[in-house]
């Protein structure tokens, strides 16, 4: 238990402790900070309380106005710090507790703060890892006796998208335009999408990273994945339609992506780890894990259009279904070489299964007020 008084319906239990990059009014500043309950710890205040052997000397990151350099300092350093953080919020504990000018420098009510980007995100990459979801629309464009591309199953199909273009839960998405085809007839047309879709996903950060040419082994993976957030991965059906053969998802995805504000960590998402699916043929050695890493995460969609009264669920399912494991991404990501680095954005690509409930429709001229979607892992949401 915590200090800090936590309803027992909030997002943000003493278990959860996301990290995230807010501002206020009164100080324009970027900076990081943990939500507990309804409130803001900001870790620039209490940045020298930080004393184990690790982030004593590397406090200086809490003054930073993005997570990349947190990221950075890895695994042992992330650990170090959420026990400090567990320690000083904790109801037994009196640093911070029982220090009436510390506590009122540093917290701040959700309510009066402005979320950001938690990151710079230098590259982002979308994968494939849903089988249901795969299979679903496989069968739609080559039959069920083809649904699954030859390679599917043997490793995690994945593009490269648009970082620039990531932006924080909340910023409006302007309708994107383009060339489509609408009739197959007839040369291509240019114009606003007229299919606007949304796919529920989540990602990953990832955490330091990997020198050019040295690949991240499965066994290491975990060691360089620093937490989770929900992404809304929009895009215009008709314009990816027309251009996506033979090189895969551009104008039809890159407008614009989103993201939560908050960064659950990944050692608040072990309590919720399972078995893995069984993955049949076998993957290849490099990509093979025996340790749970898939989570057990219900997820929703609700939508709000521009004249409803009030959002409406239009889609259920839960993390658990994704057919490879974040550890599988991240090692099949690397294992020619290639670099990532604090601040990689690494996202599941459409979260379907075999018991979603699912309205995955076009939102023709659609006007999205508001989009919501929620995370929920018993105590701990994003």
């Amino acid at each position: 238990m915590s200090f800090i008084s936590v309803d027992a319906a909030s997002d943000f239990s003493y278990q959860n402790l996301p990290y995230g990059v807010f501002s206020t009014s009164d100080n324009p500043r970027h900076r990081i900070g943990v939500a507990i309950g309804d409130q803001i710890l900001d870790l620039s205040v209490i940045r020298s309380l930080f004393v184990g052997p690790v982030m004593s000397k590397q406090q200086d990151v809490f003054d930073r106005s993005t997570l990349n350099a947190f990221m950075a300092l890895g695994y042992e350093a992330w650990s170090e710090a959420r026990r400090t953080l567990q320690t000083l919020l904790s109801a037994s504990e009196s640093t911070l507790r029982d220090d009436v000018s510390l506590r009122s420098r540093a917290f701040v009510h959700q309510s009066a703060a402005m979320m950001h980007l938690p990151a710079d995100v230098g590259d982002y990459t979308d994968f494939y890892s849903s089988r249901d979801h795969a299979t679903n629309v496989g069968i739609m464009f080559r039959g069920k006796e083809n649904a699954l591309m030859p390679n599917w199953l043997r490793l995690p199909v994945g593009y490269h998208g648009r970082a620039s273009s990531l932006v924080v839960s909340g910023t409006p998405i302007r309708r994107p335009c383009g060339q489509m085809r609408p009739d197959q007839t007839k040369p291509p047309v240019f114009g606003p999408s007229k299919q606007l879709d949304i796919e529920l996903e989540m990602a990953f950060f990832v955490g330091g990273g990997n020198s050019l040419g040295e690949p991240i082994p499965i066994n290491k993976a975990h060691e360089h994945i620093f937490g989770m957030v929900l992404m809304n991965d929009w895009s215009a059906r008709d314009i990816q339609a027309w251009e996506y053969v033979p090189l895969g998802p551009f104008l039809g995805k890159n407008f614009g992506t989103t993201i939560s504000p908050w960064v659950v960590p990944m050692e608040a998402l072990l309590p919720f780890a399972e078995s893995n699916p069984i993955q049949d043929p076998e993957p290849l050695p490099y990509l093979q894990h025996q340790d749970a890493y898939t989570f057990n995460i219900n997820l929703f969609v609700s939508l709000k259009g521009q004249d409803m009264t009030e959002a409406v669920n239009i889609c259920r399912s839960n993390f658990k279904y994704m057919y490879w494991t974040m550890k599988q991404q991240l090692t099949h990501h690397t294992v020619n070489g290639c670099n990532v680095r604090p601040g990689d954005l690494l996202a599941s690509g459409t979260i379907s299964g075999p018991v979603s409930v699912c309205m995955h429709s076009i939102l023709s001229a659609l006007l999205i007020t508001d989009w919501f979607c929620f995370m929920n892992t018993h105590t701990h949401k994003i």
